[in-house]
């Protein structure tokens, strides 16, 4: 983790809280790793009064646990919620992508073609580190085109959660060439203002990458 200066910008706790959350969600602190105050503090440089309100946010964001004679104990995120995320996922991000065909302004229109684009040329190059990250903004620019805030900050944080599972799914059985295609077939629908097709193609998008996902953890 990176050590926290109190004269950035932005609430202190907060910003304990995302180090935290971040460790978690990419696996640097496994489920049942324990997490105290002292060490925590240390690592980041704050004091423990910031920590202990991030480890009460993570309690209600249920990342962690309070175990009796254990302290603070890493819950993480488990194969049953990547399922759950993934099934809600393909029906909320079918309505974002309809809600997009409709609402999206000729700049996201640009910005979601660039990155699709942009995507193609990496994945010639085979290059994965880019073609994720280039995912996240895909995802996110739909997001923002449904023209819908609490659409966008839900899905935006189910993103978040399984940010490791998606590294898995991505490097696993060409799904990186698969997931490009299925991006250009949303944006094609997207650009045509085709809300019907937008929702079905993004649907099943998630679908798929649902599968390849599970089926990678399973081997």
């Amino acid at each position: 983790m990176n050590r926290i200066y109190s004269d950035d910008s932005g609430s202190l706790h907060m910003k304990v809280f995302r180090e935290i959350e971040q460790a978690i969600l990419s696996g640097d602190f496994p489920p049942g790793y324990s997490l105290t105050e002292q060490k925590l503090s240390t690592e980041l440089g704050v004091s423990r009064t910031p920590v202990r309100e991030a480890l009460r946010q993570l309690e209600l964001e249920g990342l962690v646990t309070s175990v009796p004679n254990k302290g603070v104990v890493v819950v993480g995120i488990s194969e049953k919620d990547i399922d759950d995320i993934y099934t809600i996922r393909m029906a909320i991000e079918g309505i974002a992508a309809r809600w997009a065909a409709v609402n999206i302004t000729a700049e996201e229109l640009e910005k979601l073609r660039d990155i699709v684009e942009l995507q193609e040329f990496y994945v010639g190059k085979n290059d994965i580190l880019q073609i994720r990250h280039l995912d996240s903004q895909f995802h996110q620019t739909v997001y923002s085109a449904s023209g819908s805030r609490p659409l966008r900050q839900i899905l935006s944080q189910f993103h978040n959660y399984i940010q490791k599972p998606r590294e898995i799914s991505v490097k696993y059985s060409g799904r990186a060439v698969a997931s490009v295609d299925e991006h250009r077939k949303i944006y094609e629908a997207i650009e045509a203002h085709d809300s019907v097709r937008a929702e079905n193609e993004a649907a099943e998008h998630i679908r798929r990458a649902k599968d390849n996902l599970l089926k990678a953890i399973k081997e």
